[in-house]
């Protein structure tokens, strides 16, 4: 055990002492941000010094009045042919032509352009030309705009949910919706990336013949088990510095916003709009979230680090380990693909439910049902089995690790790999 907190201190110093890291962990925290408000502020003065894109159009059924509230619209006189051949010679966003129509059934209408129209061009066109011909239609049927508009009305719903214990509190669909896809994807990343980095640090020590003088003082399984826990260890500080970092700066933002986690701050946002749901975002369990996310990240982190560490102790190059990288992450790519198509869907639907306790898939699939209030039996159990997916992947890694870290320039397939796993000694 000695021996394993050696190596786990070496980890942990060797990687927690590169520049690399640091910059990592405090830049991380304070780049997304400011690349988000830099495309803010950009966006915000291209629209405004944006000049109106100009759309010429010729109106056969002399019943078009254009919205010019964002596009300049330019009326031309004469037939279709003449309009399309004066349009060649411009640079303009389009062409619309509008052929006499019958406005119950508007067909026929064109739009022309050299390049190709973005989606929004074409959206904001088609809303605007679908808004002249409901206009057109209630005029012909005597109903006022006024009329039409009092009967559109938005239903102010709350949602409730109930506890098996009859205890009722607030819910809110998108908001742990969201909180399930943030955390979903970045179990994923945190997953995948410091998986890797076992990887390549056995291959490299591998290949640099520094594992054989280590290996002479320690045993490989030991070895392998300081390298995992050590790299786990500095994964699980950099996030917790993140979440010191980000919480601060949140923080600090709101308060200059007016906002602050007490009562007193949140019910004077309530009657504000966006404010008030940063201020429900306060009230979300935090704890259990991050409690979890911790939790599963460090068993999904020791399942795959195990399976990527004898990857890396049976090859002599990251080219080499590409083979065996697609059945090792197929099962950690499925749980991502299916946190957006089953999941955040239908978290309570069977294949979600047996995804989040399969221990393979129950790192990301688990974050994504985290905001359907899970049953504890299925919480319970899918810790529990994720406990032992790691003691499992770890002996069935550390089989093939304590062979192939000792062999070199060995042509490594599936049935060497099982010749290894089944060696005695």
């Amino acid at each position: 055990m000695n021996k394993i907190l050696l190596i786990i201190e070496r980890e942990v110093l060797n990687r927690v002492g590169k520049k690399s890291f640091l910059v990592a962990t405090i830049l991380i925290p304070l780049i997304f941000p400011a690349i988000i408000w830099v495309l803010i502020f950009i966006n915000k003065k291209s629209t405004e010094n944006e000049a109106k894109k100009v759309i010429y159009y010729v109106d056969e059924s002399r019943l078009f009045h254009p919205d010019t509230s964002k596009y300049a619209y330019k009326p031309f006189e004469g037939s279709i042919e003449a309009a399309k051949e004066a349009y060649q010679h411009t640079n303009d966003l389009g062409l619309l032509y509008i052929p006499k129509i019958d406005i119950n059934n508007p067909e026929g209408i064109t739009l022309y352009s050299v390049g190709q129209p973005t989606m929004d061009d074409e959206g904001d066109i088609r809303a605007m030309l679908s808004e002249q011909v409901k206009n057109m239609r209630m005029e012909r049927l005597h109903i006022k705009r006024s009329t039409l508009d009092s009967l559109n009305e938005d239903v102010g719903m709350k949602t409730i949910s109930v506890t098996p214990d009859g205890t009722e509190k607030k819910s809110n669909s998108l908001q742990l919706y969201l909180v399930g896809m943030i955390f979903g994807i970045l179990m994923y990343m945190f997953i995948f990336i410091y998986g890797a980095q076992v990887m390549q640090g056995i291959i490299e020590e591998k290949t640099s013949k520094v594992v054989e003088v280590i290996v002479s003082s320690v045993r490989p399984f030991q070895l392998m088990m300081g390298k995992i826990l050590g790299l786990a260890t500095v994964g699980l500080l950099q996030f917790l510095i993140w979440i010191i970092l980000m919480t601060s700066l949140t923080l600090l933002s709101l308060k200059f916003a007016g906002v602050s986690a007490d009562s007193g701050g949140v019910d004077a946002v309530q009657q504000t709009g966006g404010l008030a749901k940063v201020a429900e975002l306060l009230n979300l369990p935090w704890f259990y979230i991050i409690f979890c996310f911790l939790f599963y990240f460090l068993g999904g982190y020791l399942i795959y680090g195990a399976l990527f560490a004898a990857v890396g102790s049976a090859v002599d190059s990251p080219a080499e380990a590409q083979q065996f990288m697609f059945p090792v992450t197929l099962p950690l790519l499925i749980s991502y693909m299916s946190l957006f198509v089953f999941i955040l869907r239908e978290p309570d639907s069977p294949v979600s439910v047996w995804l989040s306790i399969i221990p393979f898939t129950s790192p990301i699939a688990m974050m994504g049902r985290l905001g359907s209030d899970v049953p504890a039996w299925q919480l319970a159990l899918s810790m529990v089995l994720l406990i032992a997916g790691f003691i499992f992947t770890t002996w069935v890694a550390g089989r093939i690790y304590r062979v192939g870290i000792l062999m070199s320039g060995t042509k490594v397939n599936y049935k060497v790999l099982a010749k290894w796993f089944l060696m005695k000694g």
